[in-house]
């Protein structure tokens, strides 16, 4: 059977069940750094970009400068680079249609729409990331609005949903020796590098574990 959008969707509500916590944390964060109610949900509705969003929004309430908080937010996302070139000739469609799928291309989206040997499903992607989208923005309305009555949100567990998410998004993708032996060596680099290096570059460095197995 083949998938289509509603298959993207299906997949991606119980993620979406984590990201909604997850916006919940970033309105929170950004309320109480004192970002106001309107800044934080124009930004979830145009960034789209979970951990840059909190990087940025963290290095403003650290007392740090807008040009930091931009360097900070562009190294989180500098990984969207290949992820962009993976999905880009699977999609179709006029340069709107092309912006608007690549508005929804996430870590989340782009995992649940891989068809293996590097093939992605448009539609699937679709579906997938549109369900993060409104998880997303519905849970930084409710943080941002409702932040108060929540109180610190690592008191009811919602600090843990951004990890527990990424290993729900790896674990399926661990099928064969190679991808697992990538996996490792990804999280040792990143490990290595998290004491000594700034924010963001861990995460770009461990893509390099994506060449196990290369061949020319």
């Amino acid at each position: 059977m083949e998938r289509g959008f509603g298959h993207g969707v299906r997949q991606t509500v119980p993620l979406g069940i984590a990201v909604l916590g997850f916006g919940v944390s970033f309105g929170v964060l950004a309320r109480t750094a004192g970002f106001g109610a309107v800044a934080p949900i124009v930004m979830s509705a145009t960034t789209f970009a979970g951990s840059a969003q909190f990087a940025a929004v963290s290095v403003v309430a650290a007392g740090g400068s807008v040009a930091a908080a931009v360097v900070a937010a562009v190294l989180l996302n500098a990984r969207y680079g290949p992820i962009g070139v993976s999905v880009a000739p699977h999609i179709e469609g006029g340069i709107w249609s092309r912006f608007l799928h690549a508005q929804l291309v996430v870590d989340e989206s782009w995992a649940i729409a891989s068809e293996g040997d590097g093939r992605f499903n448009p539609r699937v992607l679709a579906g997938a990331g549109l369900t993060i989208y409104v998880a997303w923005n519905v849970g930084t309305v409710l943080g941002t609005l409702f932040g108060s009555v929540l109180g610190d949100p690592a008191r009811i567990g919602l600090d843990a949903a951004f990890p527990a998410l990424f290993v729900a998004l790896l674990a399926p993708q661990l099928r064969g020796p190679r991808p697992k032996r990538a996996a490792i060596a990804g999280a040792a680099i990143a490990l290595a590098l998290t004491p000594v290096a700034p924010a963001g570059v861990p995460i770009i460095a461990a893509a390099a574990a994506c060449l196990v197995g290369w061949r020319r």
